[in-house]
């Protein structure tokens, strides 16, 4: 590959900076440095690179090792995103989100030439249980998830990951026990050892399978890296703003707890009030509200942060909580706001937190039972990104988004407390017996539509959710990854002519000069075609 620029040559610079710093942590000899390097520089292509670059995984300090196996990728074709109008959502002046269809290596390269270096918050759920790879399995890895297929596939995205995660920006990686030390392995030589912060552990159900005559299982771990995060910055346990923070969370399933007699201070005037169906929560029995304080002691069902082992643990701490209208939207109040309590890293319901079982229950409500298997609940991914503290005007992306969890997540945080924050979701649209149309069209797109505008693509509103919720609002642009030759030369068709620099957040270009030297800089196959045409 010759020298280029844009966001090819930022990428290949990227990948021999990595490899001088394995020289300096002693992970590579520097004579083999020094020919991966020679290697990369001259590649045919980007994919090659990252390829050549993979050989010098082996993690010499640990034993680390695994048998590489690359990505059919041998293709003349140069992958481009191409907006679907149909399905792309737009509601008011908020935040314009994402959400990519395809394969999520094409996704993630056309992905840094807008937001290299500028996303805050990854978190991917990667498929490591037995025959889900799906159809890259079907295409690359002859349709089996063994461990090196599965650290082969991850390899390359996640260097791709790498370079879009801002500085001091963070990435979660949620995993089973069985793949666990490998992945984090793998995390080690990427992300860095010196950039490892914890490994947490996710209570996933509270009913594990009961075969196993050796352990019922209940946990799953969510591995965390951050991109040279600062010592000082804390990770939160909730918000630390000194503010109220609310106590429900839409995406929970609902319980009931009981609130201790003065203990929620009220901003409405005195009386007693009992259950009324405008209400967020249901209350049983009456509350004798007196110079602004429940008198009594009182019970009510809604979808909770807390249960009632945490919600009494915290009053004791002298946490107190505050109706602000007749909604009974109840919001909680730490009486030590200037402290930070650094999050535990068991993450359960005692955080409000839920479990598989919860995110089954959301999705029935939102599409239809079983529509998809192990989602992760909303409430999972809330807190994940709350915990981090980085404000609510950040960027999530989730290349591997299922059932779009993180991104349904993003929506109600921003309707909880009016942020900003956007997500990019990379989805295939792997078809299955329960997807008929893939999940990206079946699953994704539609949970999407429903929890943002309250109704389905038809216009209907038949569905649980809507029936209980608000939508959500905001604006979701659609992109489906295409391909043009980089040999074709038809007018009007030519990569020049079908790639929209807009979708790159890039103005219109005014001449063709601007827009063939762009092109060149950032799709990989066009540049050898168009040298080798000049040397003919």
């Amino acid at each position: 590959m010759e020298k280029t620029t844009g966001n090819i040559g930022e990428t290949i610079k990227c990948l021999v900076d990595d490899i001088e710093k394995r020289v300096v942590d002693k992970i590579l000899e520097p004579t083999n440095a020094e020919l991966l390097k020679k290697l990369i520089s001259n590649a045919d292509s980007l994919d090659e690179a990252i390829a050549i670059a993979e050989l010098g995984t082996t993690y010499k300090r640990t034993g680390f090792h695994f048998d590489k196996r690359l990505d059919v990728k041998c293709t003349n074709d140069i992958k481009y995103f191409k907006k679907n109008e149909d399905l792309s959502i737009h509601t008011d002046d908020g935040p314009i989100h994402k959400l990519i269809i395809g394969d999520n290596y094409e996704a993630l390269q056309n992905l840094l030439i807008q937001y290299r270096g500028m996303v805050d918050v990854i978190y991917i759920d990667p498929p490591y249980g037995k025959d889900s790879m799906g159809v890259s399995a079907e295409t690359n890895y002859q349709n089996a998830i063994t461990r090196d297929n599965l650290l082969s596939m991850l390899y390359p995205r996640l260097v791709l990951a790498k370079q879009l995660l801002s500085k001091g920006g963070v990435i979660f990686c949620s995993i089973d026990d069985r793949n666990q030390a490998y992945i984090k392995c793998l995390f080690d030589e990427i992300f860095e050892e010196r950039n490892f912060i914890a490994t947490y552990l996710w209570k996933k159900t509270d009913t594990p399978p009961s075969l196993s005559k050796k352990v019922r299982k209940k946990y799953e771990y969510v591995l965390c890296y951050g991109n040279g995060v600062s010592k000082s910055h804390k990770f939160a346990q909730g918000k630390i703003d000194g503010g109220d923070a609310p106590l429900l969370n839409s995406g929970n399933a609902e319980k009931k707890i009981t609130f201790p007699a003065g203990t929620v201070r009220f901003n409405i005037p005195d009386g007693t009030y009992s259950m009324n169906s405008n209400r967020k929560v249901q209350l049983h029995g009456s509350v004798v509200v007196k110079d602004g304080l429940n008198k009594n002691s009182f019970d009510a069902t809604g979808p909770w942060k807390w249960n009632q082992e945490t919600l009494d643990d915290e009053v004791k701490e002298g946490t107190y909580f505050l109706v602000k209208s007749e909604k009974f939207s109840v919001r909680f109040q730490r009486e030590n706001t200037d402290s930070t309590k650094a999050p535990q890293n068991n993450i359960n319901s005692k955080l409000g937190v839920g479990t598989n079982e919860d995110g089954a229950k959301q999705i029935e409500k939102i599409l239809k039972k079983d529509a998809f298997d192990n989602p992760k609940p909303v409430s999972l991914l809330n807190f994940l990104i709350e915990m981090v503290n980085m404000g609510d005007d950040i960027t999530i992306l989730d290349f591997f988004a299922g059932s779009g969890t993180t991104g349904h997540a993003v929506l109600d945080l921003n309707k909880q407390d009016g942020g900003k924050r956007s997500f990019i979701l990379c989805q295939v649209n792997e078809i299955n017996p329960t997807n008929p149309n893939g999940i990206a069209l079946d699953v994704t797109t539609k949970r999407l539509k429903r929890v943002m505008t309250g109704e389905c693509y038809d216009g209907s509103k038949n569905f649980k959710w809507a029936q209980e919720n608000e939508p959500y609002g905001g604006n979701l642009d659609v992109y489906e990854i295409d391909s043009v030759a980089n040999f074709e030369f038809t007018e009007g068709k030519t990569p020049f002519d079908v790639i929209d620099e807009t979708l790159y957040g890039k103005e219109k270009f005014s001449t063709l000069q601007e827009k063939t030297e762009w092109v060149c800089s950032n799709f990989q196959n066009t540049q050898k075609v168009l040298r080798e045409k000049g040397e003919d």
